[in-house]
């Protein structure tokens, strides 16, 4: 039997190549004989770098950036060498001549500026900067990058990117000329205008994201993330408002149209990808387009005989094109068998061929079924296969 493991994270308690490996050692446990291949998936979060980077046989860096409030972090940037990724990624990164055969940088915002670097306390969409990510931007570029590929995902930011930006070269004014040293959203009263811009050198940026929003509005990013970084019911109709003030003076600065605001995605990871697109030139491509292609999915879907994925919660919306989901979908395309198993899986009518199901006990306090994850999803794969 050749078995496919292509899971995601368990949000606070498995990263997805931890899942594929208590996978692959519990089938391993019931059938020696059978063919494994693990395929850990990332959604431009939390193992985008790591998963991207050691696929395509680069080398992770290390490196000192600023956390999302100031305190000193160790994030990682990926170099992977041109040749070693597949074709497939290759043609939709869609790189300029002069990119092409140099190494891409993969980076991933959660490691520099992510929620998970946060005590529910702290998390304040107010106070947190993206500086920390233009750090590794900055750090990428320095090692010699053609280009860099950027997952925005779990961010606990609200700042149009503008600390990332401050620390690739643009400057936030106040109303005295004096630049705002921390343009983080609390300070944007005070600020009034831009001054400056990207280093011309920094190579092209390329973001994945699957998200659609714009930046504001009931849709966007305040009102869709907000909550969740720690936002107010209270503030949100003010922060909306601060967003599009600066970010029409962003795109009056970079000589941007002000429809940039509306461009789906452009709501992204508190902004980040509204203000990367405005000031540095940046694209947006289908997060899970590229990651499957940059992992060879079809080829090792074709492949399998059996399918195992999953993640923390599995419901009807898992189903809408990426992620397990789309795994799933593609999966059972190719008349595959394929077993979601979630640590809550909740899909009253799966699609034929899809089997899906909960590996946390019913009535299980959620810290317990974290804490007992590993557990758990390694008696469900025993007892699936």
């Amino acid at each position: 039997m050749r078995v496919l493991l292509a899971f995601d994270k368990f949000k606070d308690c498995l990263t997805a190549p931890a899942a594929c490996a208590v996978a692959a050692a519990a089938i391993r446990e019931r059938h020696p004989d059978w063919s494994i291949d693990s395929c850990p998936l990332a959604d431009g979060g939390e193992g985008f770098a790591e998963i991207l980077t050691r696929a395509a046989g680069g080398t992770l860096h290390p490196t000192p950036v600023t956390g999302p409030r100031g305190q000193p972090v160790t994030a990682a940037f990926g170099l992977v060498p041109w040749d070693r990724i597949p074709a497939g990624a290759r043609a939709l990164l869609d790189l300029p001549a002069s990119a092409s055969g140099r190494p891409v940088s993969v980076l991933e915002m959660a490691s520099a500026s992510g929620l998970a670097l946060l005590e529910a306390a702290a998390r304040d969409p107010w106070e947190t900067s993206t500086v920390g990510t233009g750090e590794l931007i900055r750090a990428a570029a320095a090692a010699g990058a053609g280009a860099v590929l950027l997952g925005v995902g779990g961010s606990a930011t609200h700042d149009l990117g503008l600390g990332a930006l401050t620390a690739l070269g643009l400057r936030t004014l106040a109303a005295n000329g004096a630049p705002l040293a921390n343009p983080i959203p609390r300070h944007w009263a005070e600020a009034t205008s831009f001054a400056g811009g990207v280093d011309s050198s920094l190579p092209p940026l390329r973001i994945a994201c699957d998200v659609t929003n714009p930046l504001a509005g009931p849709r966007g990013a305040a009102a869709t993330y907000g909550p969740q970084k720690g936002l107010r019911a209270q503030d949100l109709e003010r922060l909306d408002h601060a967003t599009l003030r600066l970010a029409r003076a962003l795109c009056a600065h970079c000589g941007q149209s002000g429809s940039l605001t509306e461009v789906p995605g452009a709501g992204a990871a508190g902004g980040i990808a509204f203000g990367l697109m405005a000031a540095a030139g940046a694209r947006l491509l289908p997060g899970f387009n590229l990651v499957a292609a940059w992992l060879d999915l079809e080829t090792r879907l074709a492949a399998a005989e059996l399918v195992l994925t999953g993640e923390g919660r599995f419901d009807a919306s898992s189903l809408q094109g990426k992620g397990p989901g789309a795994v799933a979908a593609r999966a059972l395309a190719r008349g595959k068998r394929v077993l979601v198993l979630a640590g809550q899986a909740t899909l009253p009518e799966p699609p034929p061929g899809l089997e899906a199901r909960s590996i946390s006990p019913a009535g299980l306090p959620l810290a317990e079924a974290l804490r007992e994850a590993p557990q758990h999803l390694a008696a469900a794969v025993r007892e699936a296969c």
